[in-house]
């Protein structure tokens, strides 16, 4: 597939090359870390297989169905982070530094992920490459794509799909099983797709419309016939400006939309007072950049969206 690989053969070879010039960023970077002593997590211990390092946990969740027993992988950014404006860690580049591949969302979504890949040898593979985005329409975004893909469970196929691709090309002895996985994994995205248009296609009209902090959900009301409104288009902002409160305010009034919600890696608080000024409901955190650990509501991606379609149904509804 074209456009996808950065050169995925010969980066054991690069990863030697390079290897003298991220020990010296390593040093520099850890001299002004303001972490403390025993705060970065330890070093992922080597079981022999090759590591995949994603950009954020539900692609981590993604690959990691796909791989099976064939390769480790695991996520730079922890259950709970804000992706959008993420700043590496020293122990983020040691751990790349291990890495065989990286994965990364793509669509301008990791604004740190430029220039910390940079950084590391080892090749990295875009996994909305082929996708047709959706572009934000407003705002100082107006014009770029809205990089939350992965909240379609249809457009989430042509993610896993460059998965398998991915993992093919890194470790060609274990196509048959990639290629497997891959397809179960879409026949189960099918699955919660229908549980998804089971959950949101009851709503009446007047309660087709999705109110949130953050315009991460344009592919999800897409798919399911949704009028989506939000305080800012991307989380980089993660406040809103009083136009901002204002217009979310005279669209909740002007639809007489029943519930708002916030997404969990950011503040309510603005959206909290959308809901005191309009007499909506507050209807509960939504889960789009980061899962939740595993004894959290969404430790998968498949959780997730069950989680958030329910949740949004539920309180459009008046039943949360």
């Amino acid at each position: 597939m074209p456009n996808l690989f950065l050169r995925l053969q010969g980066s054991r070879t690069r990863r030697i090359l390079a290897s003298w010039a991220v020990v010296g960023l390593l040093v520099a970077a850890s001299t002004s870390c303001a972490r403390a002593v025993g705060e970065e997590d330890p070093p992922l211990l080597d079981d022999g297989r090759p590591l995949v390092l994603t950009t954020f946990t539900v692609l981590a969740d993604m690959a990691a169905n796909v791989a099976g027993d064939h390769l480790r992988v695991e996520s730079i950014t922890k259950a709970g982070a804000e992706i959008h404006g993420y700043e590496p860690t020293p122990g983020d580049l040691r751990t790349a530094e291990q890495a065989d591949l990286i994965l990364d969302n793509g669509l301008g979504l990791e604004a740190w992920f430029e220039k910390f890949v940079e950084r590391i040898p080892a090749p990295h593979a875009v996994v909305s490459a082929n996708v047709d985005p959706i572009y934000i329409r407003d705002d100082a975004y107006a014009g770029k794509a809205n990089p939350h893909a992965w909240m379609s469970p249809v457009v989430a196929e042509t993610y896993v799909e460059n998965i398998s691709d991915a993992f093919v090309a890194l470790d060609p002895a274990n196509t048959d099983d990639y290629r497997a996985n891959a397809a179960a994994y879409i026949e189960q995205l099918r699955e919660v797709g229908a549980e998804l248009d089971a959950d949101l296609s009851g709503l009446p009209d007047r309660q087709r419309a999705l109110v949130t902090c953050e315009g991460a959900f344009g592919y999800l009301a897409r798919d399911f016939d949704l009028q989506e409104a939000y305080l800012w288009p991307v989380n980089a902002e993660q406040e809103g400006t009083p136009k901002q409160v204002v217009r979310t305010i005279d669209f909740v009034r002007d639809n007489e939309v029943p519930a708002v919600f916030c997404e969990s890696t950011v503040s309510d608080k603005a959206q909290l007072q959308v809901a005191e000024d309009t007499g909506a409901r507050f209807g509960g955190q939504l889960y789009v950049d980061s899962l939740s650990d595993a004894a959290g509501p969404v430790p998968t991606y498949l959780d997730l969206l069950r989680y958030d379609a329910r949740l949004i149904a539920d309180a459009l509804v008046g039943e949360r």
